[in-house]
């Protein structure tokens, strides 16, 4: 097949949506198939992969993302000759898709990676925050409709689209995970960066951004900290709130114990894990939180915030805990955790196990059995002689 993914956004950006991408790609190649990336901006980067195909945009301040309501010609005439194309923004790539592709009956699917519902106005900038929220539960339930297959990485995703009027047909098919990476032992980690055996690590990997509830997690933290010496809190990423988060650190009575890693290698994020004890989250923003199961595929248990996403993937009391947004209940599951060795380590290898839902061959299999069922649905249409006669006319336009 010939797979043409739609992004608002890619590489330079980093970001679970452009990892995941990536690593979906890959595998996908590896089974055979051709996949092309059609995105926006950074039209000077050098890829370090195949097939990527830009058409020039508008940057958006500092978000990574860049706006244009067109593909350049030649990237239209190619996403013409797709089988299918999955989308993974519904604004500027999903309009595109109906555009370009609807009328010659090329299957569009969609996968609903943000919850938009908790931050449009990140997403929608121009519009007041009152209206980008009626907005998208105006704009949702159509596009849905338009699309010919709407897929959920989780159930409670999928409650959200739900509540957002969308009554189309959704598929709950995970992101993967290559969990291969995440499942070595690193021995002397802790003497390289300079921890001692006893110490208990706690990890965060993500974006420092708002919608994480990141001030939450420090003030927590401090708690902690207060009543478990040799307690320590790694926070690895980056993002806009970085400074503010690193100054507001510096006053915590146990800011020698908060260390900020920033941006890590992909590479090197096994490594930094398999010496940490517990993986620790306070966003209530996530749809299928990567992180949350790269951590569970090292061995550790989570503890988070009883919401979508996280609460789809952390079964409480088995793999983790998941906590009130309420700092004092956070804290005391947190303080469990660090006390309890024998229970960390049972919490984390149900963790490791539970992780292999998410192996990125499985996922991959289960993407492509959606991909032949929707290309078999269309191929009568495509034969018609309708098709073939609108196919030449848009290719000559392009």
């Amino acid at each position: 097949m010939r797979i043409g993914m739609m992004t608002d956004v890619y590489k330079p950006h980093v970001s679970g949506i452009t990892n995941y991408i990536s690593l979906n790609k890959r595998y996908l190649e590896e089974a055979g198939h051709e996949v092309f990336i059609f995105t926006f901006g950074d039209l000077d980067y050098a890829d370090d992969e195949t097939r990527v195909v830009r058409s020039p945009g508008l940057p958006l301040v500092d978000t990574g993302f860049s706006l244009n309501f067109h593909y350049s010609r030649k990237a239209k005439a190619l996403l013409q000759t797709m089988d299918l194309v999955h989308v993974h923004h519904p604004f500027l790539s999903g309009r595109l898709a109906l555009r370009y592709c609807r009328p010659l009956h090329i299957p569009i699917l969609f996968t609903n990676h943000t919850r938009y519902d908790l931050y449009a106005h990140a997403y929608l900038p121009l519009l007041p925050e009152e209206i980008s929220a009626t907005f998208l539960q105006s704009y949702m339930p159509p596009f849905c409709a338009a699309v010919d297959m709407v897929i959920s990485p989780s159930a409670g995703m999928a409650k959200v689209l739900r509540k957002l009027g969308v009554t189309s047909p959704i598929e709950i098919a995970p992101n993967g995970v290559e969990l291969e990476r995440y499942q070595s032992i690193c021995d002397n980690c802790r003497d390289e960066f300079g921890f001692a055996q006893d110490d208990i690590l706690l990890v965060y990997s993500g974006r420092l951004g708002p919608e994480k509830n990141l001030t939450f997690l420090l003030q927590a933290f401090a708690g902690v900290a207060e009543a478990i010496d040799n307690a320590h809190l790694l926070i690895i990423g980056g993002g806009p709130e970085e400074d503010a988060l690193i100054e507001l650190a510096a006053q915590s009575s146990s800011a020698d114990r908060i260390h900020f890693t920033g941006m890590l290698a992909y590479d090197r994020m096994p490594q930094f894990l398999a010496m940490c004890d517990v993986f620790v989250t306070a966003s209530v923003t996530e749809v299928h939180p990567l992180s949350v199961i790269e951590a569970m595929a090292t061995g550790l248990p989570v503890l988070g915030i009883q919401s979508v996403g996280v609460g789809d993937t952390v079964e409480e009391g088995v793999t983790g805990f998941l906590a009130r947004q309420d700092q004092a209940a956070f804290a005391a599951k947190l303080t469990r955790l660090c006390l309890d060795r024998d229970l960390r380590n049972k919490l984390g290898l149900a963790a490791r196990q539970a992780s292999g839902k998410y192996a990125i061959e499985h996922t991959t299999q289960i993407m492509l059995s959606l991909y032949k069922r929707l290309v078999s649905e269309a191929a009568p249409r495509k034969r018609s002689l309708g098709f073939r006669i609108r196919s030449v006319i848009e290719r000559l336009r392009a």
